[in-house]
């Protein structure tokens, strides 16, 4: 058998490495041109029971309750922030007012999100930590006066929440302005 040379050899691989290549991306290109199959539309109307109707708070109510609870803030000079979270807990906006503290934005978004995942004012979340101490250990959650739900026929759409006052009831109070402005 005859040795073949060095350059016919490396030529011989080029070859077959661009055949292979070239097979592998006609496949390829070959499989990426054939589209899926498009799944069947689905359609579904409430009165099958696959969909549910909620009531959530827009964005111009969110903004309303936001400031009319900072304006109580202000008017008691206190330095607060606030947060509005939808019923899923998702913010919906914060306003962090004048001078308010590095903590009050965190905390204000937290307190929002606990007030709505319980229906309930966190001032009365934090007296039931006696029963239930490990409330406190769920992310995202924060036990203190200053957050209130937000209802619609006594169920939660939207949670406000502040923080920065010297005390907690102080910001539920302001929380709670924020809701009432909601009524009027």
């Amino acid at each position: 058998m005859k040795k073949l040379s060095l350059r016919t050899r490396v030529l011989t691989g080029a070859v077959v490495v661009a055949a292979l290549g070239a097979g592998t991306f006609g496949t390829m290109s070959a499989s990426a041109s054939a589209p899926a199959a498009a799944p069947a539309a689905v359609t579904a109307d409430a009165a099958d029971g696959n969909l549910q109707q909620s009531t959530h708070l827009t964005l111009a109510a969110a903004t309303k309750a936001a400031q009319a609870a900072l304006d109580a803030a202000k008017k008691e000079n206190q330095r607060v922030s606030v947060a509005v979270v939808d019923r899923n807990g998702n913010t919906i906006l914060t306003l962090r007012g004048d001078g308010a503290g590095p903590q009050a934005y965190e905390s204000a978004v937290k307190k929002a999100y606990t007030a709505v995942s319980w229906n309930a004012p966190t001032s009365e979340l934090a007296q039931r930590l006696a029963n239930a101490p490990t409330l406190k250990d769920i992310p995202g959650t924060l036990f203190l006066a200053g957050g209130a739900p937000v209802t619609a026929k006594g169920a939660p759409v939207a949670a406000i929440g502040v923080a920065g006052a010297p005390s907690g009831d102080l910001d539920e109070k302001f929380a709670r302005a924020g809701v009432a402005a909601l009524t009027k």
